[in-house]
């Protein structure tokens, strides 16, 4: 039986989850509007989600047969924390989100370049960097640090200046959730740093500042810059963006034998079966251990 919640707690259930998701498990702004857009979705579909049965949520499948599988479980996911938050706050008693359509999903294994495409994407980067243009050699920090630290876009943009320390090699990252790590820079990308602040304009308070709204670049900004190199690196645009790059530092240093932990711990992922992708990547590498490391593979004495 449902538990009715006030006029007023049913208008601001939304509004509820949405603030939870923020204080209490430090959601992005990004993620914020996603489950915003989801549960939205969902109130156009069959009406308030707070009131939702069973029967409705079970609907949804036919509702949003248009979509891709992803796409759909990603909304099934926010609608389950959802009623989960609902039961929480005392605003409902029974759980109808078992009824939710579970579609079957296969993780698509990243795109990839190659350590040589990497290589003339870099070596295109340095030679319009050379020239000390502030430009291109904002651009080649930015390439720089997105393949030799493997941060997310959107913890680039957003470095703060204070997350470069003088002496350390290290920048402090702020990642999903407002989880804090500690990453690498290589000696390429502290060069890099190096050109890039002594020619950064100053009176802001991030790495690479702007003149928009955000006062940094933006993702899409990156997207954008990182595309046209790629045209005169002679590399297919439609195969590079800032993702792509960090697939390449995670499946490059898979290749290099690092540790799968090490490299959880590298690319601030909270779970290690999301790291346990790349490992798919590299199969022939792991095919090519297997048979050099593992006593059967031996040959037998006689």
């Amino acid at each position: 039986m449902t538990a009715h919640p006030s006029a007023s707690e049913r208008s601001d259930a939304v509004e509820s989850f949405l603030s939870m998701l923020a204080v209490e498990r430090g959601a992005s702004a990004n993620t914020l509007d996603a489950y915003r857009r989801d549960l939205e979705a969902t109130r156009a579909a069959i009406g308030d989600p707070a009131f939702a049965d069973a029967d409705a949520l079970a609907s949804l499948g036919a509702a949003w047969s248009g979509l891709a599988a992803s796409s759909l479980a990603r909304r099934c996911s926010a609608l389950r924390q959802f009623f989960g938050f609902l039961i929480d706050e005392g605003l409902r008693e029974d759980d109808p989100s078992t009824a939710l359509p579970r579609p079957r999903i296969r993780r698509p294994l990243p795109r990839l370049l190659s350590q040589d495409e990497v290589a003339r994407f870099l070596a295109r980067a340095e030679e319009e960097a050379a020239g000390d243009e502030p430009r291109a050699v904002r651009l080649l920090c930015l390439l720089e640090l997105l393949y030799g630290s493997g941060l997310r876009a959107s913890e680039l943009v957003a470095l703060p200046v204070n997350a470069v320390p003088r002496d350390a090699p290290f920048l402090h990252v702020t990642g999903k959730g407002g989880q804090q790590r500690m990453v690498p820079v290589s000696g390429r990308a502290r060069q890099a740093l190096s050109r890039w602040l002594v020619l950064r304009a100053p009176g802001s308070r991030f790495l690479f500042p702007s003149h928009g709204a955000s006062g940094h670049v933006t993702r899409v900004r990156l997207f954008q810059l990182l595309r046209d190199l790629a045209v005169g690196a002679d590399i297919d645009p439609t195969r590079v963006s800032p993702h792509v790059l960090r697939h390449a530092f995670a499946t490059h240093l898979l290749e290099g034998g690092a540790d799968l932990r090490v490299l959880q711990t590298l690319l601030g992922h909270a779970d290690i079966s999301t790291t346990q992708i790349y490992t798919h990547v590299d199969s022939a590498r792991l095919v090519a251990l297997v048979n050099a490391r593992h006593p059967l593979a031996r040959p037998q004495q006689t």
